[in-house]
């Protein structure tokens, strides 16, 4: 599985953007699809998930209400629309992927196989 980020960029704090991962190779409905981010310094954060079979999702109470995550399945592309930006929302942003795994579970980075190399998100004040 080969994931292709993109859609990272410079906006004013209260913009918004969409991301984009392009999802490519042996693929199944039985995955769990995510993207995280690292700030410097900091370690990698869960931010969104989505479960290919049904677009069941789930968020930290830290973008929830301004993150949506969404899936196009003819495409093979997972999508974070990222709205009312904060400059704490600057970071390096990844999408993953990987089988299946408790609902419960999908905030750990260590759990996922599979990782696109990563797009900027650069908010400023």
């Amino acid at each position: 599985v080969q994931l292709q980020a993109s859609g990272g960029g410079l906006v004013q704090a209260g913009g918004s953007l969409r991301l984009s991962c392009a999802v490519s190779g042996r693929t199944s409905n039985q995955y769990v699809m995510a993207w995280f981010r690292q700030a410097p310094g900091e370690e990698r954060a869960f931010v969104a998930g989505i479960r290919w079979t049904d677009s069941t999702t789930n968020y930290p109470d830290s973008v929830k209400g301004r993150f949506t995550i969404s899936r196009e399945r003819a495409g093979n592309t997972v999508y974070l629309q990222m709205n009312s930006l904060k400059p704490s929302d600057t970071a390096v942003y990844y999408c993953a992927a990987r089988r299946l795994i408790p609902y419960s579970t999908w905030w750990r980075d260590d759990l996922y196989d599979y990782w696109g190399q990563g797009t900027q998100v650069t908010v400023s004040s």
